[in-house]
């Protein structure tokens, strides 16, 4: 038996990085998926890729809207008939500034996307899962929830905030056996991370990239798959017994 047979599974930020390669993961678990993304041609070529694994749909949506996001909850329900899984993992860098130089205008961005759209996702997907009286929720934060880090204030201000959300939902919603738990990657293979790198030294991202690798206990950044893995077994009911916790999947940077 796969691990997620017959289950359905909730992916934001869905189209690309983490989000694809655990919509990838999923389907060949035995998921039925539905990928929410903002941006429409990274979300249709997704599907694309995906289709030939098993039943997927995309849903083109902003996660910090509210009438978006209560639309693509009621989206999946009404294609797959309920939710057993949702990965909250849609998310934004922000500018590289140092505190003092960062516009409300782009903190007001990255909170609008990292912690309101994870807060309108639980709000819309946690009465599907209490009316089953089942599910699990992966929250997506960082490293950088779980420590300080300098010139990226609004998204570290995020990620420590989806910490306090995950607990405080956890909390609420275990009486109706629903889980909720969040993941923290160290910096990844993705588009974030170019973007991050670019940012921290313009023009030299590749030595940015060396430095932060050599902060790495493990010597490397961590790949997608990676990231995935524990996804899946969050997702899955290996993790029966396990709600409102923190999981580094970071080579080992939280414990310096």
């Amino acid at each position: 038996m796969k691990r997620l047979q017959d289950k359905v599974a909730l992916i934001t930020g869905g189209a690309a990085g983490i989000g694809l390669e655990t919509a990838r993961l999923f389907l060949t678990e035995g998921a039925k998926v539905a990928l929410v993304d903002l941006k429409k041609d990274d979300l249709a070529k997704a599907e694309r890729e995906l289709g030939g694994l098993g039943d997927v749909i995309a849903i083109a949506a902003d996660v910090s809207s509210p009438e978006d996001a209560a639309r693509y909850v009621a989206e999946t329900v009404t294609k797959f008939g309920r939710i057993d899984v949702f990965f909250n993992n849609a998310g934004i860098e922000g500018k590289v500034a140092p505190l003092v130089e960062q516009r409300i205008e782009d903190f007001d961005r990255v909170i609008a996307v990292n912690v309101r759209g994870a807060f309108l996702g639980l709000q819309h997907v946690l009465p599907v899962m209490i009316g089953q009286k089942s599910g699990s929720v992966i929250n997506m934060s960082s490293i950088a929830g779980l420590k300080g880090s300098p010139n990226v204030a609004p998204y570290i201000t995020s990620k420590h905030a989806v910490v306090g959300l995950t607990r405080a939902a956890a909390i609420e919603v275990a009486s109706s056996n629903v889980r909720v738990n969040s993941v923290h990657p160290s910096p990844v293979n993705t588009r974030m991370m170019r973007s991050l790198e670019d940012g921290f030294n313009p023009g030299h991202g590749d030595d940015v990239k060396q430095a932060l690798q050599a902060s790495i206990p493990l010597g490397r950044y961590g790949e997608a798959s990676d990231i995935a893995k524990l996804v899946l077994f969050l997702a899955s009911d290996d993790s029966a017994f396990i709600t409102g916790a923190q999981y580094p999947v970071d080579g080992g940077m939280a414990a310096g």
